[in-house]
């Protein structure tokens, strides 16, 4: 459990696994985020309408989709899994139902006792309120297996990267992710190390430690989203300072 107060965010969750960057691709979008926000069955299958979710699916999933996928995978016959979440509105079904479609057409097996164990509301919260609720993950990860994940959207990327670190952290190996939909510019979720290099030039070490201590691990396991959105910011101080508002808001 990591917690943090008086000059640092007031957040409460339980284990957080990231693991540094190396060999991880890009992440395989299936659909642009408009033909996916605006479609009819979008808004039914995101707050638990399984019919909805296997047809909203089954309707933006190329056969180019397929293909992108098949050639991260190469030979190698990784588990899927998919990120079940609830949210305020229901269960979201989309990745559990993507995921189907992808275990159909692929020949692949899903892993269905790997959950996230909390509720992060994800939809329509700032980066910083989506960093002060970190999605945890618990379930059986059997080691020395391959793993490919699944999601419905990838923002900042770290229910991704928390989900990857869990796989890691359980002996598993992450052959890499795709989402229905997500920003272009997040398909690259590994840091890359010239952001990384300049994130610690602008903001240094006391800063990264600290970060450590609230969060349980360095600037190196963040993604390359996440990267750039602190390094946006214009000090230090002001990072703590909107940590703490978005995590006070989590408690009010």
């Amino acid at each position: 459990m990591a917690q943090a107060g008086g000059d640092g965010p007031v957040i409460q969750f339980g284990p957080i696994y990231r693991s540094p960057w190396n060999r991880c691709p890009p992440i395989v979008l299936a659909a642009e985020q408009g033909a996916v926000k605006q479609h009819a069955h979008y808004e039914a299958a995101k707050t638990g309408d399984v019919p909805a979710a296997k047809r909203l699916a089954a309707q933006l999933t190329s056969p180019q989709t397929i293909e992108s996928i098949q050639a991260v995978l190469g030979d190698r016959r990784p588990a899927l899994v998919p990120v079940h979440a609830v949210e305020d509105l229901g269960y979201n079904r989309i990745p559990g139902a993507f995921a189907e479609l992808l275990a159909e057409r692929l020949n692949l097996d899903i892993e269905i006792r790997i959950i996230q164990a909390n509720v992060v509301n994800h939809t329509g919260a700032s980066g910083w309120q989506r960093m002060v609720r970190p999605a945890v993950f618990e379930g059986a990860v059997t080691p020395g297996s391959d793993y490919f994940m699944v999601d419905d959207f990838v923002g900042q990327g770290g229910t991704l990267a928390n989900l990857r670190g869990y796989l890691i952290h359980g002996g598993g190996r992450v052959l890499g992710a795709t989402t229905l939909t997500g920003r272009a510019d997040s398909a690259t979720l590994a840091l890359q190390p010239d952001t990384l290099a300049a994130l610690r030039e602008k903001h240094g070490e006391q800063i990264e430690n600290w970060w450590q201590g609230v969060f349980g691990y360095r600037f190196d396991c963040l993604t390359e989203s996440e990267a750039r959105y602190l390094f946006r910011v214009e000090d230090a101080d002001t990072i703590r300072a909107q940590l703490t508002e978005a995590g006070s808001e989590e408690h009010h």
